[in-house]
């Protein structure tokens, strides 16, 4: 669990104690030995937390919220769990709140055009633009993929960084280009 105050606790709890830590105990009730990362995607119904997948990495955009967290150098972690030693290892981790929201090409996931011009304007210092969709045509970035840009921006929780990312997004534009606008509204204190 983030160690960032979370601005819904009582969900994050539920988390924690029905997912994540029956999880845990039963990969090891069945003497599974895992090293690596565990996404586990999750939805809320009606203030209850469910499990629809569990993945053993990291995608879109998931990375693009989580590595800009961590202050500690991965490949040491990634050295950590290689050679069983990660409990001598320091994880040094962010306290901030981060956030990010992905920009899309129009039509996704579905058929969608590319070649797209994409216009950035300034963003501000709390905020890192990842491409994703993203090439280098006549000297002009250009979208390649459904999935174009991701928008990670940080804040004193995350409230604040949502207001960040989006106010971020709005100073990047293509053709069709479209986004989320719920994004991580289910987290937040109502």
């Amino acid at each position: 669990i983030s160690p960032v105050p979370f601005a819904n606790r009582e969900f994050m709890d539920k988390v924690e104690n029905q997912i994540i830590i029956p999880t845990v105990k039963g990969l090891r009730k069945d003497n599974i030995t895992y090293s690596g990362f565990i996404f586990f995607g999750l939805i809320a119904v009606k203030g209850d937390p469910y499990v629809i997948e569990y993945n053993c990495r990291l995608g879109d955009p998931e990375t693009e919220v989580i590595l800009p967290r961590l202050k500690s150098d991965i490949i040491e972690l990634f050295d950590g769990i290689a050679t069983n030693t990660l409990s001598e290892r320091d994880v040094e981790i962010d306290l901030r709140s981060a956030s990010t929201v992905m920009m899309v090409s129009g039509g996704y996931p579905e058929s969608y055009e590319k070649g797209k011009e994409i216009i950035f304007g300034e963003t501000d210092d709390k905020t890192t633009v990842f491409h994703a969709g993203t090439v280098i045509q006549n000297n002009k970035v250009v979208s390649s993929g459904g999935r174009v840009v991701a928008v990670t921006s940080y804040g004193k929780n995350i409230e604040t960084a949502l207001a960040t990312s989006y106010k971020n997004l709005n100073n990047i534009s293509f053709d069709k280009a479209y986004y989320r606008k719920d994004i991580g509204k289910d987290l937040v204190t109502k």
